[in-house]
Formats: C-alpha cells, sequence, structure tokens
C-alpha cells in the first residue's frame, strides 16, 4: 500500500513539472497569434471566476441566497459601486434572504 502512495506522488509531481517546464522549453520566442494570445490573457480571470462563483452559492444555507448575492453584486459592481460597498450590499442581501427562506 506505501509503495502506491510513492507511484501517485511520483506521477502528480511529473505532471506538475511537465505543465510548468514544457511551455518554458518549447515556446522560446514571443507569441504572435492574436488567438492564442487572448486566450492566455483571460484564462487568470476565467480560473478566479470557476473557483468563486461555486463558493459564492455554496457559501449560504441557501443557495438561493447566494445567488441572489450573486447578481446584487455584479449589478452593483457594473454600476460602479466600490469593493466594499458591493460586499456590504451582498452581506446584507443574504442576511435578509436567510431571514425569510
Amino acid at each position: 500500500m506505501t509503495h502506491d502512495i510513492w507511484i501517485y506522488i511520483a506521477v502528480a509531481s511529473a505532471v506538475t513539472l511537465a505543465i510548468k517546464i514544457l511551455p518554458l522549453t518549447l515556446i522560446r520566442g514571443e507569441i504572435k497569434n492574436v488567438k492564442i494570445r487572448s486566450f492566455l490573457h483571460y484564462v487568470p480571470y476565467v480560473t478566479l471566476a470557476v473557483m468563486t462563483f461555486p463558493a459564492i452559492i455554496h457559501a449560504t444555507q441557501s443557495p438561493i441566497s447566494g445567488g441572489l448575492a450573486l447578481v446584487t453584486g455584479i449589478f452593483a459592481a457594473w454600476k460602479g459601486a466600490s469593493l466594499f460597498q458591493v460586499a456590504v450590499l451582498c452581506c446584507t442581501v443574504v442576511f435578509v434572504a436567510e431571514l425569510f427562506i
């Protein structure tokens, strides 16, 4: 059993290193393809969204209150509210929604 754990660790390490080292060794010049550059530009934002949105929905007792806070936060940010104002507004929406749901 313990032998299998070391194999799993070695495979995970190899995959992680391959993901980090291969782009550095294979792509030496500047990437000139507009579509690839655009794709690489949005990767951090998509990764953050994929990690954040499920946490917003499941952090509350009811997914409905999380969804209401998400929609409220997006609308407030769209209208130019500061990060603090959006956070306070979303917390208030969750609090009120949890009272009634």
